[in-house]
Order: C-alpha cells, then structure tokens, then sequence
C-alpha cells in the first residue's frame, strides 16, 4: 500500500510539472520545494519561446487587425485545457488497463471525435457573442479557429501519452503543462492561418 500510495503521489506531481517530495509538506523547506519545481519550469520557459516565436511570425496580421489579439488568452487556453483533460484521460486509462498496445487509432479517433463535438459546442456558445463584440467576420474565425484548435489539442493530448508509454517513459512524466505549451504554439498557427484565409489578409 505505501509503494502504491507513493507511485501515485509521484505520478500526480508529475502530472502537474512538480516531482514529488521527499518529506512531509510540513517539514519540507523553501529550496526543497524550488527544486521540486524549477526543473520543469525551466523547460516550459524554453518550450514557450515557440509561442513567442509564433506571435513574432504573425505580428503584421496583429498589426493590419488589432482586435485578433485579444482572443488570444482565449483559444490558447482553451486548447490548453482541452489537451490536458484528454491526456489525463489516457494516461488513467493506461493506468487501469482500458488501453491496450493495438488500441491507439481508435483512442485517437475518439479522442479527436470529442474535441470536434466540443470545439463546435464552445463555437456555438460563442459566435454571437464574439460577432457583437468583435463583427461577425471575426466571430468566424474565432470560431473556426477554436473548433480545429480542440481537435488539436485531443489529438496531441491522446497521441503524446501513448507515444511516451512506447518509447518507454513513464506517460505520467508528460506533464498536462508540457502539452499545453505544444498546443499554444500550434493552436496560434492554426487561429492566424485562418484569420488570413478567411479575412483575405496578406
């Protein structure tokens, strides 16, 4: 029970960026828990600079249409979030045992399945909003952006786990933060790519 109770204190740190601690929380100083945590936050920094990198890209679409930007914080976390509740998902489906090695495509298919329901479930949530706030022009591709932005996210957030428990590491060790910087970066491709197409803009 304590090998049990200790795998899974490890697995559910991990699963939020953080390794477990040694010692009661109580106990544990100021540096011990910095180090816990600083290992992970160290790659995320590094793994945002694709975001960075991403908005640097498009900075003339944000130029020519300023109000994109403000969807933003928006869809990247919504796709986040949409990643990290299919990677939980699977990773404690692989826990269990519901997932299997020759199982993958049809994880993903379902998977994918959710994302789509979900992205057209949260469009349709908020295309009236977004078109008396934004026009209906950007209402369009923020809901188009944010319907492909969820299949996305399932997507990775199923593939990666599966991926992991293949190579060999521990699926717990994919982190629900690592996926979420993954789908920032392409979820901002995704939402500028169809700003362009459907606005017209060079």
């Amino acid at each position: 029970m304590r090998i049990l109770q200790e795998a899974g204190e490890e697995d559910l740190a991990r699963g939020t960026g953080t390794e477990r601690l040694p010692r009661s929380y109580r106990v544990t100083s100021v540096f011990d828990l910095m180090r816990s945590r600083v290992g992970w936050l160290l790659v995320l920094i590094v793994a945002a600079t694709l975001t960075v990198n991403v908005l640097d890209h498009f900075q003339h679409l944000l130029d020519q249409v300023v109000v994109l930007a403000l969807f933003v914080p928006l869809l990247i976390g919504t796709g986040g979030n949409a990643g990290a509740q299919s990677a939980t998902t699977v990773v404690r489906a692989m826990a269990v045992g519901d997932i299997s090695g020759g199982d993958h495509l049809r994880v993903f298919l379902k998977e994918t399945s959710t994302g789509l329901v979900l992205g057209s479930l949260l469009a349709g949530v908020g295309f009236l909003p977004a078109a008396v706030f934004a026009g209906r022009s950007i209402a369009v591709v923020v809901c188009v952006a944010l319907v492909a932005i969820c299949v996305l996210a399932t997507a990775v957030g199923s593939l990666i786990p599966m991926l992991a428990r293949r190579l060999g590491i521990d699926p717990a060790v994919v982190s629900a933060p690592f996926i979420s910087t993954i789908v920032d970066a392409s979820g901002l491709i995704v939402y500028f790519l169809v700003a362009r197409a459907v606005l017209g803009l060079n």
